[in-house]
């Protein structure tokens, strides 16, 4: 395969960390570079023209979309390859919609993420399993009717509706508070600012959307992430 080029826009640490270990140093990808943030990707997409965009959606600044957007305007022949914590179908279908043409959950990172970008740039469309079960289903036949969607359709959507995947930041503070510490306790465990520990607990009540503690451990225990 032709080499290609590949940018990065990331706001976790440990996520860069991980991208720059598993890219860093292969024949074929040259990593231009990393931002942590939409403005600075956005100028450094403008600068380097990547042949492949890999790109979060929640980043400080704005939305990844918005940059999926950008890129498909000003250089529709980049591949872009979303890294997400959100799995929901508002989130999929607005990231293709844009042009995205790749999309994985960051809780299956442990796939092989050089062949991923490799397939994609190739033609091909890495999509987690769960997301593409959930688009089959949407698009299933049947799935639509003039009296909505069929049994079997709603259920299997139902069950994947509200598929999300915590930092491990955000599931170590869940836990913790499960366990009945308070956040600042938990700020003193994690040796992080009781801000620092809020925007965790802020991220987790809207990704299980909750809003409260109680709320939080219960839907947490209902999805099987905690033990009593």
């Amino acid at each position: 395969m032709t080499p290609f080029s590949v940018l990065i826009v990331e706001d976790q640490a440990r996520f860069r960390e991980a991208f720059t270990h598993a890219l860093g140093s292969l024949p074929d990808i040259e990593l231009l570079g990393i931002a942590p943030d939409l403005p600075q990707g956005r100028r450094m997409f403008d600068q380097f023209l990547p042949d492949v965009l890999l790109v979060d959606l929640d980043l400080p600044g704005g939305s990844g979309i918005e940059l999926i957007r950008h890129a498909a305007q000003t250089r529709p022949q980049c591949e872009v390859m979303v890294i997400s914590v959100f799995g929901d179908e508002q989130h999929v279908v607005a990231s293709i919609e844009a042009g995205a043409t790749g999309y994985l959950l960051k809780d299956s990172l442990a796939l092989d993420l050089p062949g991923q970008l490799r397939s994609l740039r190739a033609g091909g469309s890495p999509i987690s399993p769960v997301i593409a079960r959930r688009l089959l289903v949407r698009l299933a036949p049947g799935a639509q009717s003039s009296t909505g969607p069929s049994p079997e359709a709603m259920a299997a959507a139902m069950a994947d509706e509200e598929v999300v995947a915590l930092s491990e930041q955000e599931s170590r503070v869940l836990h913790l508070a499960a366990k009945g510490f308070t956040f600042d306790e938990i700020a003193q465990f994690m040796q992080v600012s009781p801000h620092t520990v809020m925007t965790y607990v802020k991220r987790v009540y809207r990704k299980l959307h909750v809003r409260s503690k109680v709320e939080a451990i219960y839907e947490a225990r209902r999805l099987g992430w905690l033990r009593d």
